[in-house]
């Protein structure tokens, strides 16, 4: 069980009490520009978001019986929502600092259907939430990117 609190709580973030998430998610930002800036690597970090994915829901799963429902001190979906959120974007300072505010915002607010997926049971509700909330962020960020509306 000790392996499913390390993973559920992002190795104890969640632990931290209010604002684990975005503790977590900013963890999850300076370790995503740390090993990606000036080297991005589409396949490597599409196989690691699809892990902590998959780990998450399975960690989620195993802790929702001890702690409850969405517990708060779960931080691994937004590790994955934030790992969603910039996958395939340039990694630098701007991308990384808009994918974490429109990620963060998408979390909180929950607009477009982002609320129903905590009807999903056990892990699966945990995390589709923040997935689709990544996945939003994603899409927008892609669209800056495409029509250039950030010049450095």
């Amino acid at each position: 069980m000790l392996f499913h609190k390390l993973v559920a709580t992002s190795l104890g973030i969640g632990y931290i009490g209010k604002g684990a998430g975005t503790v977590a998610a900013v963890a999850c930002c300076i370790c995503w520009y740390l090993a990606w800036a000036g080297a991005y690597q589409a396949i490597p970090s599409v196989i690691i978001t699809v892990c902590i994915l998959f780990v998450g829901i399975w960690s989620s799963n195993k802790v929702v019986p001890l702690w409850g429902e969405d517990p708060a001190r779960v931080v691994i979906d937004e590790v994955a929502g934030m790992c969603i959120s910039m996958l395939f974007l340039p990694v630098n300072v701007t991308y990384v600092l808009c994918a974490l505010l429109l990620f963060r915002f998408f979390d909180i607010v929950k607009p477009l259907y982002i609320k129903k997926m905590e009807l999903l049971p056990g892990g699966w509700g945990i995390m589709m939430d923040d997935v689709l909330a990544g996945i939003y962020t994603n899409i927008l960020l892609q669209l800056v990117v495409a029509f250039k509306l950030l010049k450095f």
